[in-house]
């Protein structure tokens, strides 16, 4: 009995230490460490399950070498993983990862059914399906996705009425899964029919999703698999299990509703508009101006006496690896009293945060890296913009073009500055399909070239000035 008031205790200091270290993530500056204290509150959470908790005749958990040994094989595949990603990468693992974590979800349930067989009660069983449906999606989407960012396969598939067969197999799924609670799961092909049609759900609602909403997709994946555990949480009355869960799909929902809300569209219209799809996209050359290239030597004159420099990070950025050097553009330029910051778009990358990452690498300033409800009324007063592999999020489209798919996406307001600068390797469009507006600007220039050699040639031309 002592023992389980003290597994009690050690899952309340687990559960306090997930919420201290979520609302840590919240903040560049303590990221790092709340990410530590949550590891360290679910490193807790496992050991205190493994020697303490007892079945109802108190036996304990038992099959410690199988146990450990898993540890060890998951340890080891874990770390080896994220030391070896590229950040370019970290998009595609997180998906896999949370696809893992749905994956657990959807085998507790097949488990706890193989157990419970027909004679589970009401409230079990329908925790037991909960949890097998809504893991078996996100690990089947989730995977889908990591394929997507991966480039194994086309960022987007479209079959003739597809929302229309999801839709269909969303409703069977409803549908057996009535059946079963009627008849007490007293059916185990009904339950496998439900587990494969699950799998098939998933990959049919992330195949149509195009690239530039994958960011999202990616998101609510997350909350899914976080209900996914906390249905577990349910099932084995495991306190620690059920908050951990909650936080996962609340914080997960709340991000996705976030992510939405920063294009300017409701998650439904995400789902079934599948922007990025190139489906029915004009892809032409609509600039709408001349396209005026520009030269190294120039980008390094500009950047030199300009008194305000706003700096826009994209993927294109994270592919050339060019976050180091970039912030040595910026140390250069501020030693000569040029104030220069980052403006961060919610949706910039392939993933939430994604900038904020990849420039916190570098050991760039947290007070530089600024949202854009903070910076987009300063473009207006900035000299120079550099823009670095983005593209649909400084698209002028999103507020000029009714027709442009990304028409009413709040955008950072780069082309209200004095000069603009877009480097990219070729005129080739973005994540979403279409062209940008802004290159035919006059007051735009295009830097073409890869960003890693361009940059560090703009250092060279700045420390011989």
């Amino acid at each position: 009995m002592q023992l389980q008031y003290l597994l009690e205790i050690c899952y309340l200091i687990a559960a306090v230490l997930f919420v201290a270290g979520l609302k840590m993530l919240g903040n560049p500056k303590t990221a790092r460490k709340g990410n530590l204290l949550a590891a360290g509150g679910m490193t807790l959470a496992i050991f205190a399950t493994i020697f303490m908790h007892r079945d109802e005749l108190g036996a304990p958990i038992g099959n410690y070498t199988w146990i450990f040994f898993a540890i060890a094989v998951g340890t080891v595949i874990g770390t080896v993983s994220a030391r070896r990603v590229k950040m370019t990468a970290m998009p595609q693992m997180v998906s896999l990862f949370n696809g893992m974590g749905g994956a657990c979800a959807a085998l507790i349930s097949l488990v706890e059914y193989g157990h419970e067989a027909s004679h589970t009660e009401g409230s079990t069983l329908l925790t037991i399906l909960a949890g097998l449906v809504i893991g078996s999606i996100s690990f089947s989407g989730s995977m889908i996705a990591f394929a997507k960012l991966q480039e194994l396969m086309k960022k987007s598939i479209r079959f003739p009425a597809h929302h229309l067969i999801n839709i269909a197999i969303l409703i069977v799924i409803g549908l057996l899964c009535g059946y079963m609670l009627m008849n007490d799961g007293d059916n185990a092909f009904v339950f496998y029919l439900i587990f494969v049609l699950s799998l098939v759900y998933g990959v049919m609602f992330v195949v149509p999703i195009g690239g530039a909403d994958m960011p999202v997709v990616i998101s609510l994946l997350n909350s899914f698999t976080g209900l996914a555990a906390a249905f577990g949480g349910f099932l084995y009355h495991n306190q620690v299990m059920l908050t951990g869960g909650i936080l996962v799909g609340s914080a997960g929902t709340l991000l996705t509703v976030a992510m939405c809300n920063a294009m300017n569209r409701s998650l439904l219209n995400v789902v079934f508009g599948s922007m990025g799809s190139n489906s029915g996209v004009d892809t032409s050359d609509s600039t709408g101006g001349t396209v005026k290239p520009t030269t190294v030597s120039d980008t390094a004159i500009l950047l030199n006496y300009a008194q305000k420099v706003i700096i826009i990070p994209g993927y294109g950025l994270a592919v050339a690896q060019a976050q180091h050097i970039v912030h040595e553009v910026e140390s250069i330029l501020e030693s000569r009293n040029v104030d220069v910051r980052y403006a961060i778009h919610p949706v910039a990358g392939r993933m939430p945060g994604h900038m904020n990452v990849l420039l916190a690498e570098s050991n760039v300033s947290y007070d530089k890296l600024l949202e854009m409800d903070q910076i987009n009324d300063d473009f207006a007063t900035t000299d120079v913009v550099l823009v670095i592999g983005a593209n649909d999020v400084v698209n002028p489209a999103a507020r000029n073009n009714p027709a442009s798919p990304i028409y009413g996406m709040p955008i950072l307001n780069a082309d209200k500055a004095r000069t603009v600068i877009v480097m990219k390797r070729s005129m080739a469009a973005g994540y979403a399909g279409i062209d940008n507006e802004l290159f035919g600007y006059p007051n735009c220039l295009m830097l073409f070239g890869d960003a890693k050699a361009t940059l560090t040639k703009i250092v060279g031309e700045l420390k011989a000035m």
